[in-house]
This record gives C-alpha cells, sequence and structure tokens, in this order.
C-alpha cells in the first residue's frame, strides 16, 4: 500500500493499487444501495477523485454518513476502473477515518457561488475553492518556469536585499523601516526649518544610522552583480506604498529582474520576449486542467489569446510611431494622446487587442517618463526603455538599456533631484570597468491576470496587501 496523490489516483495507470489517500470533502451523496459516495481533493488537481465507502464499512453510520463539506479524512482503498463518465478511476474504500469535521453552520464555503469580493475575506480557506487551488498551482508552474528558464541560459540567481537606502524609481512612495519609538521620536534641531527653530529626525539614533525602506527593486543592486559576473536575475517581494485601491495595485508583490552585462536594447527585447512565451508555454502545457478551467469559467477568451501570445512574433514599435497610432485611431480616450504622455492601460490594449492583434513591444521613449538610470539616445530626447504589451493586459515588462556612461547618469540624476552621494556606489560601477548593459522587471502577479484571465491583481495574490488590508 502507499501513499498517493488525488491527482495520481486519478489516471489510469493508478488502476489495481491498494492506495491511502487524504484530503477533504468536496461532496458526500449517499445512495438508496447502502453506500456513499465521496469526492475528495487534496490541492494536487483541480478534479476530485471519487471514493465509494460501503455500508458495511464499521464506522459507516456513526462517521461516512455525518461527513460534511470541507472535512478532513484518511482513506485505505483500492484504485478500479470507473465505469462513470468523465473520470478514469475510482477508489472502493476499505478504511475511512476522519481526521477534521466541518460545521456545516459555520463552514463559509459550504455553498458555490461565493463572489471574489467575499473570497478576500477568508484567504485563509480560499485556496480550498477551485478556482484559487488552481490560481496556486499555476502560480507555482510559474515560479518554476522562471528558475528554469534563467538557470538554462546561464544566469545565476542572487539575493538583493528587501531593506535599502536607496529608492530606485526615485518616486519617494516608500515603507520605511525604523526602531526609533513612534510615541516619542528622537528630533535634533534643524535651524534651515521653521525661521530656525525647527527640528527634523535624528536618525542617527536609528538602527541602521539613517533612513531605510522597504524595496521597491532589485534593480540597482542587480546591476552591481551584473557588472562582476555576467547574467544574473533576482525573484523576490517588493513592496510600494502607493494608496492605490484600484485592480492592478499592491503593497507588496513579487518582482523578476534580470540583468545582463554587455547587453543592448535588442538583446534585452528578445530576452523578454523568449520569457514570456516560455512562461506561457508551461502554463498551457503543464497545467492543462487549470488552464481550461480558467477559459471555461473565468474568460472564454483566454485559451486563444495565450496561444496568440506564445505563437505570434512580438511586434517592435517605437513610441513615437504609438502615439501616432493612437492619435489616428478615432478612438475616445479617458486619457489624452499626445508625444511625451505617459500611455495607460486602455492606450496599450488598443494596439494589442484592436490595431495589432499581438504582442507589442513599445520602445525609445521620451527621457522626461523615465528614471534616471535608462540610456539616453543620441537624439538626447528619448531613452532606450522598453515596455513589453500583451492581449489582456496590457504592460507586462518594464526594462531598458542601462545608462553606462558617467557624465550622463550625473546629470540624469540631477535633473531628477537625485542626491549622488546616495548613488556613490552605483555611479563606481561607471568608474570602473563600466559596459554596456540592460535589464527588465516582470510582476509575477501581472504574469498570473494574463495566464488565468482573473480581473483583479488581489486575486492572484495569496495574501494581498492593499491600504488597509494586512489581516493574515
Amino acid at each position: 500500500m502507499q501513499k498517493m496523490s488525488v491527482s495520481d489516483a486519478r489516471q489510469a495507470s493508478a488502476v489495481g493499487k491498494q492506495v491511502t489517500l487524504q484530503g477533504w470533502v468536496r461532496t458526500r451523496r449517499d445512495s438508496k444501495g447502502g453506500f456513499s459516495f465521496i469526492e475528495l481533493n487534496d490541492g494536487s488537481c483541480q478534479g476530485n477523485v471519487q471514493i465509494l465507502a460501503d455500508g458495511k464499512l464499521p464506522n459507516y453510520e456513526s462517521d461516512i454518513k455525518k461527513l460534511t463539506v470541507g472535512s478532513s479524512v484518511s482513506i485505505v482503498g483500492n484504485v478500479v476502473a470507473s465505469p462513470a463518465k468523465g473520470q478514469a478511476t475510482e477508489v472502493q474504500a476499505t478504511e475511512v477515518v476522519v481526521l477534521g469535521g466541518a460545521d456545516p453552520e459555520t463552514y463559509p464555503l459550504q455553498k458555490k457561488g461565493h463572489t471574489f469580493e467575499f473570497l478576500r475575506t477568508i484567504a485563509h480557506l480560499r485556496p480550498r475553492t477551485n478556482t484559487f487551488g488552481a490560481i496556486a498551482r499555476v502560480r507555482n508552474c510559474v515560479s518554476n518556469s522562471i528558475h528554469q528558464f534563467f538557470q538554462e541560459q546561464g544566469f545565476l540567481y542572487v539575493h538583493t536585499p528587501i531593506i535599502t537606502a536607496s529608492d530606485c524609481e526615485g518616486a519617494g512612495e516608500l515603507f520605511k523601516v525604523t526602531t526609533l519609538p513612534l510615541e516619542k521620536i528622537p528630533l535634533t534641531p534643524n535651524p534651515s526649518l521653521r525661521g530656525g527653530e525647527g527640528s527634523q529626525i535624528d536618525y542617527s539614533k536609528d538602527f541602521f544610522g539613517k533612513p531605510a525602506f522597504l524595496t521597491v527593486s532589485g534593480q540597482l543592486q542587480g546591476e552591481i552583480f551584473a557588472c562582476s559576473l555576467g547574467k544574473v536575475y533576482t525573484f523576490g517581494p517588493t513592496f510600494r506604498a502607493e494608496n492605490s485601491n484600484t485592480p492592478r495595485h499592491l503593497a507588496e508583490f513579487w518582482m523578476i529582474e534580470p540583468e545582463m552585462a554587455f547587453y543592448d536594447l535588442d538583446d534585452n527585447m528578445n530576452l523578454a520576449e523568449a520569457f514570456i512565451k516560455r512562461i506561457v508555454g508551461d502554463a498551457l502545457n503543464k497545467c492543462g486542467e487549470d488552464m481550461q478551467f480558467f477559459h471555461d469559467r473565468i474568460d472564454k477568451t483566454l485559451l486563444p489569446r495565450l496561444e496568440g501570445i506564445f505563437k505570434n512574433d512580438f511586434l517592435r514599435l517605437p513610441y513615437s510611431e504609438a502615439v501616432e497610432i493612437l492619435e489616428k485611431a478615432g478612438q475616445t480616450w479617458e486619457f489624452p494622446v499626445g508625444w511625451g504622455k505617459d500611455l495607460q492601460s486602455e492606450h496599450e490594449r488598443y494596439l494589442t487587442e484592436k490595431h495589432f492583434g499581438k504582442p507589442v513591444i513599445l520602445f525609445n521613449y521620451p527621457r522626461t517618463l523615465k528614471p534616471f538610470y535608462m540610456r539616453v539616445n543620441d537624439d538626447e530626447k528619448t531613452v532606450r526603455a522598453m515596455d513589453v504589451l500583451v492581449p489582456g493586459v496590457g504592460e507586462i515588462i518594464g526594462g531598458s538599456q542601462r545608462e553606462e556612461r558617467l557624465e550622463m547618469l550625473e546629470l540624469r540624476m540631477k535633473e531628477q533631484g537625485l542626491p549622488p552621494e546616495h548613488y556613490w556606489w552605483y555611479l563606481d560601477l561607471r568608474r570602473y570597468g563600466t559596459v554596456p548593459h540592460a535589464g527588465f522587471g516582470l510582476g509575477l502577479e501581472r504574469v498570473l491576470l494574463m495566464l488565468t484571465g482573473m480581473a483583479n491583481i488581489r486575486d492572484v495574490n495569496p495574501f494581498p496587501r492593499t491600504p488597509g488590508n494586512a489581516e493574515f
């Protein structure tokens, strides 16, 4: 006898084996013939395995006929070919042990049809539903694909700090990290404030001796390793303290950020396209049952759209040409279009879904729109930035060729009001053996929106952190 997952027990190859299955009851129905059918799921797959529990089992009346949805059980039995349509196997139980009951009066998943909004309030139980179990399995598949892709390409996986003193984007919307007592924050005089009588926080008494924050990106530290080791990638949590209650924003999310020495913008775009196709291909091939579920229950255009992303070459389009297309589109935009303005989701989706019908990589954005580290083009008006846009989501990757010229980098920092002394180590990379290099960032949750058809980013993160929500 062997312990087996529900996923394996559903395969025809399991017929004839005596197994132990453990999981949670999805349904139980009793037959007039003196036996019960139990649908069992253990999270290993979308489908359930049917258990046939005979009325002759010693605890049939006392336990089995009282099983409720959500109860956990351990079952010993024999896997046999199923006569029922739509399932290859079923298990004839020889022993059913109840591990934990679930009160049908209070168990919140007793009935079907709960809204996603309600399920967010019970994040500790929502993985037991079909939708959120499928999201967890696809998220696991994507995470594995990420590591496999970069390892096969000769990248090194590096761990960049979660606590940092630098702001990669220059946006300033960061979570502060401090050990200072909030009820009595130490202050020091600052004659420049309030007519010479002001004061400011005395960070010398803080843990790090200076302001520190949760990171918004591992990119700058990733560049350190790329400029020594060639090709590296990070994969970890990042944080933004934007007070945004939208379906596309989280305060805590996971980012994949490769950085490559001796890469230019074209190399960067090639890698990004191959990366997206690998993720999509693996999800379609390895999570077929879950992907079909999302297509059937969440978005009936999902599978053809993903096949298009996987099979089509990504169109490469300069930002300036994209603006011209949008200006001539004859559309009414919520956000006006014009050169020098950032493109919004409505513009990105028009390009990918209506105008071209395929993924698009926009590049060469106005320098005024982008952070200081992006390489300035010879026209001095644009930078070698790129955004990868996909149907159904819009922007999914943002990246650039990095500015490797010391003088230009210092100028760009001055333009954006960033003190060079805070980035002395970043500037050193340009002083000592500087090289052309590039990289990009991909948000894991954005990928999951693309793969599942889910509409709200809070539903593809296990424990979404948003303004006012840190319950679990």
